[in-house]
């Protein structure tokens, strides 16, 4: 799927609700740094949370990675009642909107995904925003889920402020999990089930691309339903 296989303009004039913002200006690939401490996993399925502004994209990406077993849209902390996408898109809640990716560890370890997620996914240098998207239920926060990711995350994000690489001071978090709630299932496999869509064309299809360009050894051409 090519970026210039976009609809008419008039398409991309959305709704101004959770993921459908108007395009602004393409958001800047980094090439994040190769973690200096790496992830001791073990065998067996681990679990992670990331939360990188819109959903859609954040599964997009990490279903077309290396390992990824399955990647669930979701909103994760506030409450059961409100956990649903009106009430999340308005900014009314405490919830942001995030995926659960179940990935096995040995093809691809919890620190690659910080990678990829930090170089393709998400702006680490942006608050309660990311691409289109704006309002603090974008927030881009990294969710570990086991004493190792959380110690994995944390010496990574001190690295990426070292780094150099951004212009802007680092300011992801490493959140507290809380609970992950499921979204509905029109939000599932997005990307997949919906390759015209505007914002899929417009954000998600660049994003795959980088993702493709800057590291072919993980990228999976097949998306990986959730």
């Amino acid at each position: 799927m090519s970026p210039r296989k976009l609809l008419p303009l008039a398409a991309l004039l959305l709704a101004t609700s959770a993921c459908q913002q108007p395009a602004n200006a393409a958001q800047r690939v980094v090439a994040a740094p190769m973690a200096s401490v790496v992830a001791d996993e073990g065998s067996g399925l681990e679990t992670a949370i990331f939360a990188g502004g819109c959903f859609w994209t954040v599964e997009a990406v990490f279903s077309h990675v290396e390992g990824v077993r399955s990647a669930v849209s979701g909103y994760h902390g506030g409450t059961k009642r409100q956990a649903s996408y009106n009430l999340v898109s308005s900014g009314i809640t405490d919830h942001v909107e995030a995926v659960k990716v179940v990935y096995d560890p040995e093809v691809i370890r919890y620190d690659q995904l910080l990678r990829v997620f930090f170089s393709v996914i998400a702006d680490p240098t942006l608050k309660d925003r990311q691409g289109p998207d704006r309002g603090p239920h974008y927030n881009a926060e990294l969710v570990p889920l086991t004493a190792e990711q959380r110690r994995v995350a944390s010496a990574y994000l001190a690295q990426m402020k070292r780094s150099g690489k951004w212009d802007a001071p680092i300011v992801t978090p490493v959140a507290q999990a809380r609970t992950f709630y499921p979204a509905e299932a029109t939000h599932q496999d997005f990307a997949l089930r919906n390759p015209r869509h505007p914002y899929v064309l417009r954000w998600d299809v660049p994003k795959l691309a980088a993702l493709k360009r800057l590291y072919p050894g993980v990228y999976r051409a097949e998306f990986k339903p959730g």
